[in-house]
């Protein structure tokens, strides 16, 4: 199981609003479809699994939100490819472990642009950042 291309679709980021007391940030990331995709490397074909995932950062009271929507390619062997496709078109759900692998690498990446894009329109960051601590001891 290889995660073997990544590429973002969509990014949108609007501000409605000036960031006036205590916001709130909610960040999501959902799977929105698997499609299964034949891959020619070489002179042979293999089966792959294209995800179409969406990340959102939405800052409550209504004053801003991030999306980024893409798409990650999946190399699996062909057992793994039909249990991940037949579980997804019988109840849109995908095996835990599958789950762990995409998300942590969508999260990696999502959270890293959104950071970004925040930066550019001046909103807060929509992950926390880290904070030193000094000992007053």
């Amino acid at each position: 199981m290889t995660i073997i291309g990544f590429t973002f679709t969509k990014m949108s980021i609007e501000k409605e609003g000036t960031i006036r007391g205590k916001i709130s940030i909610n960040n999501n990331v959902s799977i929105k479809d698997v499609v299964e995709v034949d891959l020619a490397l070489g002179k042979a074909k293999q089966k792959a699994l294209k995800f179409t995932f969406e990340f959102t950062s939405k800052y409550e009271p209504k004053v801003a939100e991030i999306l980024l929507r893409g798409e990650l390619l999946y190399l699996g062997d062909e057992r793994k490819i039909k249990e991940i496709t037949d579980k997804w078109k019988k109840d849109k759900k995908i095996p835990k472990d599958v789950t762990k692998v995409l998300l942590d690498h969508v999260l990696a990446k999502c959270n890293i642009q959104a950071l970004i894009l925040s930066k550019d329109i001046n909103l807060p960051p929509p992950i926390p950042m880290p904070k030193v601590q000094i000992d007053t001891k």
